[in-house]
């Protein structure tokens, strides 16, 4: 993997909430073809951290690489090209309830390309079928299980064959059988696109299915960077803890508690 140059590369990445520090000095190669989950506890950042990679929201100070392109340093017009070739899974599938899922799914090719609908309708049918809901193009999302709105919105999310894929939390909600199932979801598209996906996750189980590598944020700090058997044997007492599902002490940290609160939002 290190012999090949980083499709994501972050620098000295920071950001503060009023005068509370989120981010700390990340720093992260993600290199192409590889599935990098980033991990940590509720308020570690990491969700702050995803806003950034795909341009939501802009950092207090540092450098966010996509395919040798600065993108905080890019207007909303010049990221437009980038975001045609970035998938995002949201947390809570984002579907558009009053559109069917063949709409859906055809919403982003309706936007950003000049393809005939009849081509359009085509390429639908086919990223439902890759995901596992052929047949189910008129269908509603309130007619669909809390599994089949994370597949339909996985289709969504490849309808523009990206080079990189974000998931966010993407066993949320999710009893452990479907959960499995989106998990080898993601295993599948990234053998047949030979995407880029980065994992914005807690569930050890989810990261130990998909995971090439896995960066442990804690307090806005990437703290443990390596394959999850590097980690399990790091000798780091915060990263034994996570994986070991050590709990807290009794006592609540105040400055955690406000930094989940951010990082949530």
């Amino acid at each position: 993997m290190n012999n090949t140059e980083a499709i994501l590369k972050i620098e000295d990445l920071e950001t503060y909430y009023d005068q509370r520090k989120i981010l700390d000095g990340i720093n992260l190669e993600i290199f192409s073809g590889e599935t990098m989950t980033i991990l940590g506890r509720s308020g570690c950042g990491k969700s702050t951290l995803l806003r950034h990679m795909i341009g939501l929201t802009k950092p207090s100070s540092g450098k966010i690489y996509i395919k040798g392109q600065d993108i905080i340093a890019l207007s909303e017009d010049e990221m437009l090209p980038i975001r045609r070739k970035i998938g995002m899974l949201f947390q809570g599938s984002a579907l558009f309830n009053s559109m069917s899922l063949g709409d859906n799914v055809a919403l982003t090719l309706r936007e950003h390309t000049s393809l005939e609908e009849s081509t359009i309708k085509i390429m639908t049918r086919m990223k439902l079928d890759q995901v596992g809901l052929s047949g189910f193009e008129d269908f509603m999302p309130a007619q669909l299980s809390g599994g089949m709105k994370k597949r339909a919105a996985l289709a969504r999310a490849i309808a523009m064959d990206p080079d990189i894929l974000f998931c966010d939390e993407p066993s949320a909600g999710l009893d452990p059988i479907v959960a499995v199932g989106i998990d080898q979801l993601i295993l599948k598209l990234k053998k047949a696109f030979n995407m880029t996906i980065i994992v914005v996750t807690h569930e050890l189980a989810s990261v130990a299915m998909i995971a090439d590598r896995v960066a442990l944020l804690d307090s806005g700090k990437i703290i443990a960077l390596g394959t999850v058997a590097e980690l399990r044997n790091s000798g780091n007492e915060k990263v034994e803890q996570f994986f070991n599902r050590i709990p807290d002490p009794e006592n609540i940290d105040k400055q955690s508690y406000l930094n989940s609160l951010i990082d949530d939002w």
